[in-house]
């Protein structure tokens, strides 16, 4: 039987965290799943510049994790998760619990831990 490290060649766990810790691809993510679509609304309280959203949507659409699609005669562009990239949404919703269990962020009240993670679990669709 392999064991773990006769994988570190190809680790899934290596290959995931490559393809999502490039800088903002999860926090886009996180915004197409809150309803986000244009280019300026990826911009809106984020200090990246418009060459890095545009790099970092084009690494998106390359690996399969976003589509873009352009409207009205080439003049709005929206964006929407793949169903590679909407299968992200469980790692996303246990990075929030976890935030909210082992590092509890800000501190939250219990009944703000709960709201937060019911919303989250609406949002990312955890039981459909």
């Amino acid at each position: 039987m392999k064991k773990i490290k006769d994988y570190d060649d190809n680790c899934p766990i290596d290959d995931t965290l490559k393809l999502i810790s490039k800088k903002w691809v999860i926090f886009i993510i996180r915004d197409i799943f809150l309803g986000k679509k244009q280019f300026s609304e990826f911009l809106e309280e984020k200090t990246l510049s418009n060459r890095v959203l545009t790099d970092t949507l084009k690494f998106m659409e390359d690996n399969d994790l976003i589509t873009k699609q352009v409207f009205e005669n080439d003049i709005k562009t929206e964006y929407s998760l793949t169903q590679k990239g909407f299968n992200l949404n469980k790692i996303l919703y246990n990075m929030l619990e976890y935030g909210i269990n082992e590092v509890n962020s800000g501190n939250l009240s219990e009944k703000q831990k709960e709201e937060l993670l019911n919303e989250y679990e609406t949002l990312f669709k955890i039981n459909d």
